[in-house]
């Protein structure tokens, strides 16, 4: 479906919305399509009678919003306090050498979007990073190579079969 009728379908659960709306319908967008596009935002701020520039005011308040859409692997890397004291920043930067890209982009290929979180959840794993909600554990710099390797990989095996 594409993304005007996914979103045009979720506007309906929403009769008679008003501004106080607009946070649930983001949600509930980012959700059906993976990210909030403009022309999304267009469409919300029609029926909201608001303008974009509110929307995205309230959307980039909120690091849980995104603008471009993940990428096949979507790796989160945690910065909460135990990650951080163990080394997370390494692995951070690592990804981000190896991947040539930073916090919230995608590779251009789409194989890969990274994203700092503040906390998994899994302290007493630290440093931790997340792969399509997989978590990997006490990771090193090096282990942020051997993730991509591994994905890649996985990835020209999958072609071939």
């Amino acid at each position: 479906m594409e993304t005007q009728a996914k979103v045009d379908e979720i506007l309906t659960r929403y009769k008679d919305a008003k501004r106080d709306a607009l946070i649930p319908i983001l949600q509930d967008v980012q959700d059906s399509c993976g990210y909030l596009s403009k022309e999304a935002v267009i469409q919300i701020g029609a029926y909201l009678n608001l303008p974009t520039s509110k929307i995205y005011g309230v959307a980039t308040f909120y690091n849980q919003f995104r603008f471009q859409p993940v990428g096949q692997h979507h790796i989160q890397v945690c910065r909460g306090t135990a990650c951080h004291v163990k080394g997370s920043s390494g692995v951070f930067d690592r990804f981000c050498r190896d991947l040539k890209i930073n916090d919230g982009e995608t590779t251009r290929d789409g194989m890969f979007s990274l994203e700092v979180v503040s906390c998994i959840g899994a302290c007493g794993l630290a440093p931790v990073i997340a792969v399509n909600g997989e978590f990997h554990a006490k990771l090193v710099d090096d282990d942020a190579s051997r993730i991509v390797k591994e994905y890649k990989k996985a990835a020209k095996e999958g072609d071939n079969k």
